[in-house]
């Protein structure tokens, strides 16, 4: 009897030294990647894999949902919020109740949290605004933009988020696409160019990294997402999430090159584009998302992509495989995951498509192989960012969050991506840099005292907002009063008539005008014209007094008919919340260097019209930007 135990003993002892060696393999960081990949696979039950392919939206999640439903990810659409004007406090204190949910789990896998952080943190108050990505692209500096992305992943970071949605490496062909200011130039070799964000964002490749392994280096950086897989920028007049008629060789030459460039960077993630390519819906193409994009395909481009972390939809992006979206679910979920897609934003009704999977797993509609492939590289993004050894945020970053220094590389973004379009009514007669000291100045347009309308869409909102009290920064009138000689009367007025130019006698006139803030396909445009009432100020201000117009838009937009009219225009894009870099070189503190990233067209009729087309006419070509030298103000 005695002996009998002894043995039983010792064989407990055996199996649970040997469980318990077992059990850490996944959670010991010392291990290699794909060990502790394999590991954590082999104890996975089917409902827990489906589970962290399924990324929810804020508002729907908590730690018991976490828990029950073995979420993989939460996201926050544009505007999802803790609370309005949460503060990073607030923020990780949100987030880190998710993933307490998460890790009382058996398996203990944490989620991963996304936001939409596309110019800057921008869903957040007090974040630093970056400007747009059609005003980086006129910098022509991949260094800023690298240096931009590390200080948008610091303020992610300052708010307990590890991924952020961006970059948007669309490359634009046509201004009436309402998301053409996401996207740094009709040029894919500009866009190629800034896709160093991409290591700002996620931190420098190691030397010795195999290609297309994702990369992100620990508790100060993100994971990245390049979007949206391919063509987004392509579309029939530029009609978001519409259809891309284009061949193959035009597709690998145009929309494919800084798939390449992201991928060799060691992006974490792919999302892919609710458009089509002629005809076929992109969140469905099973050639395009796993035979070219994750498989190992060597094209004429030479292009190996083979990438190797994980393929995520865009919100609700498989319903739009249907028309109308969501009128046959279990198509879209069956169709998508074949596709190749790992993880989906779903981003509501997630039981439903939990359902579905399962089902369709269970049924050999897909095969699990194809659950076994997205799981892997969900859990190899997360075990690459350290979010196993450090799932929960702390409080040590947050005031990284729209720091002096962050304000600072901004205001500097803001100078550099300024392109000077017109300087004077003639070449020796420049009217710019402006002097500081001045008996009477007038400031007039929509724009001059509109931070939202400054900031664009994807700021606090979806839709961006008009006014000042959405966040802090400063607006262009404000940065005016900042610059000018303390002597020099600054008069505001908003949209002057002619009559009360002319009695002031102003030394001359600002005026600053341009669209009002949009997103996605709100922003689809076949007009393109400033929002009135700015071609009204245009008008009554510049037939009165020298005039410079600043144009606050997110893409080109008609000016041809007031060209004559104005001394000096400048293209000032989408800024964000720095609007002192804007004075900063109006002024002459610096000189105007920013080149169009965009052909600016006469007319929309010219439409869609980008350098190299054989009826290329512009207004201002691209790479077009006059230049000033620094002023002696004396």
């Amino acid at each position: 009897m005695v002996k009998f135990s002894m043995a039983a003993l010792m064989l407990f002892l055996c199996w649970w030294s040997a469980t318990v060696t077992e059990a850490v393999k996944y959670k010991d960081p010392k291990q290699p990647l794909g060990r502790r990949i394999k590991d954590l696979m082999a104890r996975m039950t089917l409902e827990e894999k489906i589970g962290q392919m399924v990324q929810i939206e804020r508002q729907v999640a908590s730690a018991d949902v976490m828990k029950n439903y073995f979420i993989g990810s939460i996201l926050s659409g544009g505007g999802s919020v803790p609370a309005k004007r949460a503060s990073p406090e607030t923020w990780v204190g949100a987030v880190n109740e998710f993933q307490k949910g998460s890790l009382s789990t058996r398996l203990g896998i944490p989620m991963i949290y996304g936001i939409d952080a596309v110019h800057g943190h921008n869903n957040v108050y007090n974040a630093t605004i970056f400007p747009h990505n059609v005003g980086l692209g006129a910098t022509r500096d991949p260094e800023l933009v690298k240096k931009i992305g590390a200080a948008t992943a610091l303020e992610v970071r300052a708010t307990g988020i590890p991924y952020a949605f961006a970059p948007c490496i669309a490359v634009c062909r046509d201004p009436r696409w309402g998301r053409c200011y996401e996207s740094y130039s009709e040029d894919h070799r500009i866009v190629q160019a800034m896709t160093e964000i991409i290591p700002g964002l996620q931190g420098d490749l190691p030397a010795a990294s195999r290609k297309g392994v994702p990369f992100v280096g620990g508790k100060t950086k993100v994971a990245a997402c390049a979007k949206h897989y391919v063509g987004d920028g392509g579309t029939t007049r530029g009609i978001n999430e519409n259809n891309t008629v284009i061949d193959f060789n035009g597709l690998l030459k145009i929309h494919m090159p800084a798939y390449h460039d992201s991928i060799t960077k060691g992006v974490a993630t792919v999302m892919v584009s609710y458009s089509s390519w002629n005809g076929k819906k992109m969140h469905a193409s099973h050639d395009l998302i796993t035979g070219f994009l994750k498989n190992k395909l060597g094209f004429k481009m030479h292009m190996h992509m083979h990438m190797h972390g994980f393929v995520i939809s865009d919100w609700q992006g498989i319903d739009r495989i249907t028309s109308p979206p969501h009128a046959n679910y279990s198509h879209s979920v069956e169709a998508g995951v074949a596709a190749g897609i790992d993880m989906v934003m779903v981003p509501y009704n997630f039981t439903e498509f939990i359902d579905d999977l399962t089902f369709q797993v269970k049924n050999g509609i897909i095969p699990i192989a194809r659950i076994n492939d997205a799981v892997k590289r969900i859990l190899r993004v997360k075990f690459v960012m350290g979010l196993f050894e450090n799932p929960m945020a702390d409080l040590s970053l947050v005031n990284q969050l729209g720091s002096q220094e962050h304000r600072e590389l901004a205001r500097e973004a803001v100078r550099k991506s300024l392109v000077l379009l017109k300087n004077g009514k003639s070449a020796n007669n420049p009217l710019l840099p402006l002097p500081k000291k001045a008996t009477k100045i007038l400031v007039a347009g929509s724009h001059a005292d509109n931070l939202g309308y400054q900031c664009g869409g994807w700021t606090i909102e979806w839709q961006g907002l008009g006014g000042n009290d959405l966040t802090s920064g400063t607006t262009i009138l404000t940065a005016v009063k900042n610059s000018v000689e303390p002597g020099t009367q600054v008069v505001y007025n908003e949209n002057p008539d002619v009559e009360f130019v002319k009695s002031n006698k102003f030394s001359y006139a600002i005026v600053v005008v341009g669209e009002h803030p949009y997103a996605e396909t709100a922003g689809d445009s076949m007009n393109l014209t400033i929002a009135e009432p700015g071609p009204t100020a245009i008008t009554e201000v510049c037939s009165a007094v020298e005039c410079v117009v600043v144009v606050v838009s997110g893409r080109p937009v008609v000016i041809e008919p007031y060209l004559a009219k104005i001394d000096a225009i400048v293209a000032a894009w989408l800024p964000g919340t720095e609007g002192q870099g804007v004075t900063d070189v109006l002024f002459g503190d610096y000189g105007f260097s920013g080149k169009l990233a965009r052909t600016w067209f006469k007319t929309v009729e010219q439409l869609p019209m980008n350098v190299g087309d054989p009826h290329y006419d512009p207004l201002f070509p691209l790479g077009f930007g006059l230049t000033t030298k620094p002023a002696k103000q004396t």
